[in-house]
């Protein structure tokens, strides 16, 4: 049985928490692969708003097994916070949710460094989250870093000394003082929680289920434009936000990769600093981050937001292998009479081009924009792809005529039921 993946194809906060509850009824297994406390996934149904930092989005499914894979960076304070609010809603997590032993803690230490060596870039700053998770995967890198099976180790405390002084040090080359004030006491009672769930082998766990014939869902976090080599960098995230993070990230051969669900805003959003093409700093814009209720779910941090990019969205799909098509927040454009997609760039050299160029930043681009008729109804209240107006329709069929992947699902609203299924065909 195939690994099935979902991705984000722009900056993130594409709505990839709510596909995955979605879709999670008909898999097994869900498994995050990388990213940790920075991703936000929204999930609302019933009613009620909820927001997953590092539990996999088909936690709410009890029958389904939730993964921590090995490529995830856990923060064991803010995810004892997550199972405990999540227990306060009435779901036990604590029953199918299995955590890798490879997966890399965070140590409050993390998120001081990453806080003061952010300061230290000034204007240049990369707009770091400030959860440590650049930090933690650094000293991943570095092979200094803890695990999460370290925590059962007799000997954990030592090697937690032996990171921490390490930190100090850095932290004294920035010219300040490493305080973790009352977090290093937290910690430690967040790792004692850690240590009473269910602690795996996950790659073990994941291809078992594999030749059992169990259907899995990989979920990624942040975008394909803040992978951190084919992302916008330096802005960018510090792990492999693409399909291929979800092999070293879970253990899973490639061969073993099947279905890609791409995910997209029918806009666009980025937060933090970075290159954005089609950023709207007009009231255009504004209108769109109201109507979106564009706020990290994070950070709380405004969104920047602009017009759909297709050069961005052609060239993540060709670095994902991407299958399916998911468009999401559609109903946010209900109010405009015209809507915008820009389907090239024209470069300072005057070369009009839908590649993206080998740094964004560094590359003066103007969009060149189509113009659509907007649809000016109410997508809220559709219930079925049928409901559909023509002008909407049409958006649909422009997108995957200069796409050339299918549109399979289509989301007009926050909450679960507002999602709509497309019977799809092969494009082009």
């Amino acid at each position: 049985m195939a690994v099935d993946i979902l991705i984000g194809l722009q900056w993130g906060d594409e709505g990839k928490g709510k596909i995955v509850d979605v879709l999670a009824p008909t898999y097994d297994i869900v498994a995050r692969f990388q990213g940790g406390p920075n991703a936000g996934h929204t999930l609302e149904f019933e009613g009620t708003k909820h927001v997953l930092h590092q539990i996999p989005s088909g936690i709410f499914h009890p029958h389904i097994k939730n993964i921590i894979g090995n490529g995830v960076v856990l923060d064991p304070i803010v995810f004892r916070n997550e199972m405990v609010k999540l227990q306060e809603r009435g779901v036990d997590a604590t029953l199918n949710l299995y955590v890798s032993k490879k997966a890399q803690l965070i140590i409050p230490s993390h998120r001081i460094i990453d806080r003061v060596s952010e300061e230290a870039l000034g204007k240049e700053k990369i707009g770091s989250t400030l959860k440590g998770i650049g930090p933690t995967y650094q000293d991943k890198i570095g092979r200094v870093g803890l695990r999460v099976g370290d925590i059962i180790a007799p000997d954990f405390k030592d090697r937690y000394n032996k990171l921490l002084e390490r930190h100090r040090k850095m932290v004294e080359f920035y010219g300040q003082q490493l305080d973790l004030g009352d977090q290093e006491a937290i910690f430690f009672e967040a790792v004692e929680y850690l240590r009473t769930l269910k602690l795996v082998d996950s790659e073990y766990m994941i291809n078992e289920a594999m030749k059992n014939g169990e259907r899995i869902l990989a979920e990624g976090a942040q975008g394909s434009l803040l992978d951190v080599d084919f992302g916008t960098y330096p802005f960018v995230t510090s792990s492999t936000t693409l399909v291929a993070g979800a092999c070293t990230g879970l253990g899973v051969a490639p061969r073993h990769i099947g279905e890609v669900y791409g995910i997209f805003k029918a806009y666009c959003t980025r937060v933090g600093s970075g290159p954005f093409p089609t950023e709207l700093h007009d009231q255009v814009g504004e209108d769109i981050r109201q109507a979106g209720r564009e706020f990290g779910s994070t950070t709380g941090r405004p969104r920047r937001c602009g017009w759909v990019d297709l050069p961005s969205l052609k060239y993540s799909i060709m670095l994902n292998g991407v299958t399916q098509l998911n468009m999401m927040k559609a109903d946010v454009l209900t109010e405009f009479d015209t809507i915008q997609v820009c389907t090239h760039y024209k470069l300072a050299s005057g070369e009009v081009t839908d590649q993206l160029p080998h740094s964004l930043d560094g590359e003066h681009i103007e969009p060149v924009y189509v113009d659509l008729p907007g649809w000016k109804v109410d997508l809220n209240l559709i219930e079925s792809v049928e409901e559909l107006p023509e002008a909407f329709m049409n958006y649909i069929r422009f997108l995957e005529e200069h796409l050339q992947v299918p549109i399979s699902i289509v989301s007009v609203g926050p909450d679960r039921k507002s999602t709509l299924r497309r019977e799809i065909e092969k494009v082009g």
